[in-house]
């Protein structure tokens, strides 16, 4: 665990240094996280996603600010990547099925405000371990600096997925690039878990590519599997009003 420097020291020139590499690096990190807080806001109305969004986003800054200081820990914890990239898997799978696709179709943060800043501060939060690291690096400790990188960087993240939930409306097919590209990321968190790291740069390096490919075929197969599975039980229903009338 890094040791914890409360010092503002704005006439410093290594605090802007620090600053400005912090903002980067969160930026350059964070095109993930835009993927996943759009997806998970996608079916909420105009007025709840820009709550969704910035709120889910907060939560995720802060959960980041944790980590930063317990990150030493975190990642001497067996499996631990490995249940958080499985749990990408799911969100991953889930985020592909549609709210109105039927009951239990989509997941549950499409139905309401809460759920979905819940679902994008669990998202951001297993995406970050390694992330978090770089930030760590760039902090050196210093608890201001970290906080205020992070801060300033949050309109930025909120903005890129708010272009991301425009291009969503317009072009419904990236939410299956969307769903992709949170399976390749499920791969790279399991498969560098410290419990499977040195057995797999012994054994079989080939999984570091394998591992996350895999993930994304997974996440696309279960989630048209849910999909389809959805849409047939919404069926009867369609089927029986059309009866009544």
């Amino acid at each position: 665990m890094p040791e914890v420097s409360f010092d503002l020291n704005l006439a410093d020139p290594q605090f802007w240094a620090g600053l400005i590499e912090i903002i980067v690096v969160n930026l350059l990190l964070s095109g993930d996280n835009a993927v996943v807080i759009a997806l998970a806001s996608r079916s909420l109305p105009p007025a709840q996603r820009r709550v969704a969004v910035i709120g889910g986003s907060l939560g995720a800054v802060v959960l980041r600010i944790v980590f930063t200081f317990v990150i030493a820990w975190l990642m001497t914890i067996p499996f631990l990547k490995v249940l958080g990239g499985a749990l990408l898997v799911w969100i991953g799978a889930q985020m592909m099925v549609p709210e109105d696709d039927g009951e239990g179709g989509g997941i549950k943060a499409h139905a309401g405000l809460w759920a979905a800043m819940r679902t994008i501060v669990i998202a951001d939060a297993v995406m970050s371990l390694d992330n978090v690291l770089a930030i760590a690096a760039a902090a050196q400790g210093n608890f201001p600096l970290l906080l205020i990188g992070l801060l300033i960087s949050i309109p930025m993240v909120v903005f890129g997925s708010m272009l991301f939930l425009k291009l969503l409306d317009r072009f419904p097919a990236l939410v299956v690039a969307g769903a992709g590209l949170i399976g390749y990321i499920a791969g790279e968190v399991i498969v560098t878990d410290p419990a499977l790291t040195p057995w797999i740069d012994a054994h079989a390096h080939w999984l570091h590519i394998a591992g996350p490919v895999a993930c994304v075929v997974l996440v696309l197969a279960f989630g048209f599997w849910m999909k389809r599975r959805a849409a047939a039980k919404a069926r009867p229903l369609v089927d029986l009003v059309v009866e009544e009338k």
